[in-house]
């Protein structure tokens, strides 16, 4: 990320190493145009990062009330007009935004969130994306029960001793749950670090 401005506000080293493989698979993947609901914005590096580059994409943020002032702290420094205002978006309790969207992403979420939260996520995304689009859901993943990495494995203890309701989530159950709401698990994508993007396209 050194072709965009250093600043000063909140800045995670994940999104700083994951950026870039990211940014080179959305290329291939989504419209060259297009409204995209990002779940889960965090500091905003993502959208930042990735709207930099996609020049032909709008950008939705959202996040919890509570994360949204330096996210919107960064976006206005940012000054990329295409990212719009950040909504307010708890999947378990907010109203979702109408919509229509033609993809929604997602990074590092379905560890952190409950899996009720989880399960929120995927029912609201099938109300606002459009037919044939499609969900790009970033991060750690199990796979067939089995950590994919010893250091996953340890990431997994860490979480769930910080946060009962924190975990790494298995890949058959987050595509049963998706299936559940008319989702397809097109393909996943091995990632850097153990990690894979699985993509979900809207039947």
């Amino acid at each position: 990320m050194s072709d965009l401005p250093n600043t000063k506000l909140a800045c995670s080293s994940a999104a700083e190493r994951n950026s870039q493989p990211i940014l080179e698979q959305l290329r291939q993947l989504l419209p060259d145009s297009g409204s995209v609901l990002e779940i889960g914005s965090g500091t905003g590096q993502h959208a930042v990062y990735i709207c930099h580059h996609l020049t032909g994409l709008t950008w939705q943020p959202s996040d919890r009330t509570v994360n949204l002032p330096g996210l919107k702290e960064r976006l206005r420094e940012a000054g990329i007009k295409r990212i719009l205002t950040p909504l307010a978006l708890d999947v378990l309790r907010d109203q979702w935004p109408a919509g229509p969207y033609d993809a929604a992403y997602s990074a590092n979420t379905s560890h952190i969130m409950p899996w009720e939260g989880v399960q929120a996520t995927f029912k609201g995304l099938a109300g606002v994306l459009k037919a044939g689009s499609c969900f790009y859901l970033y991060g750690p993943f199990n796979v067939n029960g089995e950590y994919t990495s010893a250091s996953n494995q340890e990431f997994d203890r860490s979480l769930r001793a910080g946060e009962s309701h924190m975990g790494l989530r298995d890949i058959s159950d987050i595509e049963k749950l998706a299936e559940s709401h008319q989702f397809s698990l097109e393909t996943k994508i091995s990632m850097p670090a153990n990690n894979f993007i699985l993509v979900f396209r809207k039947i």
